[in-house]
């Protein structure tokens, strides 16, 4: 059995900050010619994307694939919606839980497994302030704790 390789292309640092991230999924998106070299070159910004879900299909929006340079006619919209390639049971639970529990689909990454190009999408609950202020305290003194060993270990 072959292992395919995997390349992170872009991570949403943004959406580990803003969200509690319940659950995630692995998701193909279609794309046209220039916008795969784009992402080879790395040119992409997740930071103010989601998803929604249309007519039972799931739409990636607000994802900024930058042009690319050697492509003259055939270059594509930088922010245009596109297509999440995902199973319709899949989909549909996923429309019920963001419609009932307020939920929402938030691409985490964007990476290549193999030759294609994968999105995980997160199903996640937005976090209150006091909530990312606790995450910052938590994460500060980790960093205390793991100074004081280092420094006790010398």
């Amino acid at each position: 059995m072959v292992k395919e390789s995997t390349k992170t292309i872009a991570s949403n640092k943004k959406a580990y900050h803003d969200y509690f991230v319940e659950e995630t999924l692995e998701a193909g998106i279609e794309l046209k010619g220039t916008e795969v070299k784009s992402l080879r070159a790395g040119r992409v910004n997740l930071k103010d994307s989601w998803c929604s879900v249309v007519n039972g299909e799931m739409f990636l929006n607000g994802c900024h694939i930058s042009a690319y340079e050697q492509g003259n006619i055939f270059n594509h919209d930088t922010t245009r919606v596109r297509k999440l390639l995902l199973h319709k049971r899949e989909t549909l639970r996923l429309f019920g839980l963001t419609k009932q529990q307020g939920y929402s689909l938030i691409p985490l990454s964007l990476y290549f497994k193999g030759s294609r190009v994968k999105v995980n999408v997160g199903l996640c609950k937005g976090k209150k302030l006091y909530d990312k202020r606790a995450d910052l305290a938590e994460k500060a003194a980790k960093r205390d704790i793991e100074r004081a060993v280092k420094e006790r270990n010398r």
